[in-house]
């Protein structure tokens, strides 16, 4: 009777000797994969895991940080300054990724989130990721560019401006802006050789082709066309953004505040194979086709046919199409047909139209009925239209 007691005890004794046995490594690598109130609620575990949330490499002040914080009624920047200052100034080794979320309601300082950052370029960073949710752009200072060890850079609603001195992030492969300014936006990002995911949404600045070209290595690009130092943007130089990167998988163009001269012949002329850049190139021009303004003095053919179509499309190999924002326009449509006639092995076009353009059924009627009369190469292909 006895026995039971004490084989739970000494079970008990030896799972508390693993865990406080276990190597700096490990246990770093458990704290980081915690919420950061979490990894330091640890230390209530044993006397020698008081101070373990020390060797914490992984920094995330995220949402969930900012409603744990309110639910301790601290909502003021002041106290939460003192927090985040007071905790990485406890940290013993290198602060590899760091995340800032700025909460809309927060007016926060700019002088302490760039102290931060400055302290960070020590500590060998290698993601930084800072999202401003307010409406008003945080302004950096240049400390951001000394950080030589990122990898992964994530900047929202910020300006910033690089030094004379600025040689570029050499280690830098995924760099992501939204909503920021930037003086010499271009030649900033082209500092940067081994960039391979770029993407701009919404900045704020003017980006020259010859820089943009210099990213060799790049696989995939999300690319506002408004950005670019272009007098006039043609299908032509479309086409011909997905063979200046040898590399390429993917091409996103936003179409959006641009007028394109739009030849379909000077576009579709190109055979596409399945390696193609300029397959995925399509399907971007779909997703974004309500943007694209035909050009009124040279409109399109009438009619394509089923041969002309293949003729000029070079039988693609697209298999799923996304169309967003769709408004029943009549390039929108006439893509739709160009798309189900010279694609042999589409299983998929979906359609995302603007519900306020349809709002009577009879529309609706109308946009579906005409869509099924367009012939398919493939017997496979649907047309879904999420009303």
């Amino acid at each position: 009777m006895e026995l039971a007691p004490r084989t739970h005890n000494a079970s008990k004794v030896e799972l508390e000797d693993v865990i406080n046995s276990m190597p700096d490594n490990v246990v770093t690598n458990i704290l980081d994969r915690l919420p950061i109130q979490c990894a330091v609620r640890t230390g209530i575990l044993s006397r020698k895991w008081r101070y373990k949330w020390t060797l914490l490499t992984h920094i995330e002040f995220d949402a969930d940080f900012y409603v744990y914080l309110l639910r301790r009624k601290i909502k003021n920047w002041f106290d939460v300054r003192n927090i985040i200052s007071r905790l990485l100034l406890h940290l013993k080794g290198p602060i590899t990724k760091f995340i800032l979320n700025i909460p809309v309601d927060m007016v926060p300082d700019v002088e302490d989130i760039n102290n931060w950052v400055m302290f960070l370029s020590r500590k060998g960073m290698k993601v930084f990721d800072l999202e401003n949710m307010r409406v008003t752009p945080l302004e950096l200072s240049t400390h951001i560019f000394s950080c030589v060890d990122l990898e992964y850079l994530l900047l929202k609603n910020c300006s910033l401006h690089s030094p004379p001195t600025f040689c570029g992030l050499p280690n830098l492969l995924y760099l992501y802006v939204y909503k920021v300014e930037c003086e010499h936006l271009g030649e900033t990002i082209t500092k940067s050789p081994l960039l391979e995911v770029l993407s701009f949404q919404t900045c704020i600045g003017r980006i020259k082709l010859v820089d943009i070209v210099k990213l060799k290595n790049l696989k995939q690009l999300l690319l506002p066309l408004h950005l670019l130092d272009h007098t006039m943007i043609t299908s032509s130089l479309i086409v011909d953004l997905g063979s200046y990167f040898p590399n390429l998988e993917e091409l996103i163009l936003d179409f959006r505040q641009v007028r394109v001269n739009f030849f379909f012949k000077t576009q579709l002329t190109r055979k596409l194979d399945p390696f193609d850049p300029a397959l995925r190139l399509w399907v971007s021009i779909a997703r974004y086709t309500s943007n694209v303004v035909l050009n009124d003095a040279v409109p399109p053919p009438a009619i394509f046919s089923s041969k002309l179509n293949s003729i000029i499309l070079g039988q693609t190999q697209l298999q799923d199409v996304v169309i967003q924002s769709f408004q029943g326009l009549e390039n929108e449509l006439l893509l739709i047909k160009i798309l189900l006639e010279g694609s042999p092995l589409l299983k998929k076009i979906a359609i995302h139209p603007l519900l306020k353009v349809f709002g009577e059924n009879n529309e609706r009627f109308k946009v579906a009925t005409k869509l099924l009369t367009f012939e398919r190469a493939s017997p496979k292909a649907k047309v879904e239209i999420d009303w």
